[in-house]
């Protein structure tokens, strides 16, 4: 079941959904507008390995925007930092976003109960775009869980993506033994 705008409401009054900044006008019918956040990210390298730390290098998008080109990963953040603690949130791309030709994400678009962070972004496109810091770029939706929650994210001794950021963090593919 997904929560409705009052159900997400009422998650943030009971502090069970956290949204920072939270701004009532990006609250819609049953989901919430999430922004691009200044920090951009690509990898140093062309060729990544899976079981190796890949390096990033930051950039901030300047005032007047910057354009995407086809062919590269690049790593996006959101603007907002959230936690949810009884639901579980799925980040999708606006529709404006998507006729843009821009994907935000390659397969990380659901979270766990109990993330707490910043939501990095898988970001492409099919042809180049120019972007900007603050614009909407994609939506949180909230499904119920069913069940009582033996280990929440935020606190799994192994959680990868724990340590709070506004920048975008980079794959710890490598961190998992394989």
């Amino acid at each position: 079941m997904i929560l409705s705008d009052k159900k997400i409401l009422e998650g943030i009054a009971a502090s069970q959904i956290v949204i920072e900044p939270f701004r009532p006008a990006c609250l819609g019918t049953n989901s919430y507008d999430v922004h691009l956040g200044k920090w951009l990210a690509c990898y140093k390298n062309k060729v990544l390995d899976a079981r190796l730390h890949n390096e990033i290098e930051y950039f901030e998008i300047p005032e007047e925007g910057f354009i995407l080109q086809p062919g590269t990963l690049y790593l996006g953040v959101t603007e907002e930092y959230t936690e949810t603690f009884n639901s579980v949130p799925f980040l999708e791309g606006k529709s404006s976003v998507g006729r843009l030709g821009i994907d935000i994400h390659a397969t990380a678009g659901k979270g766990d109960v109990g993330f707490c962070n910043h939501w990095t972004l898988e970001i492409s496109c099919t042809q180049p775009v120019r972007i900007y810091a603050g614009m909407p770029v994609g939506q949180l939706i909230y499904f119920m869980v069913e069940g009582d929650i033996e280990t929440y994210y935020h606190r799994k001794q192994n959680a990868k993506y724990n340590q709070r950021s506004d920048k975008p963090v980079e794959s710890m593919m490598w961190k998992n033994r394989f």
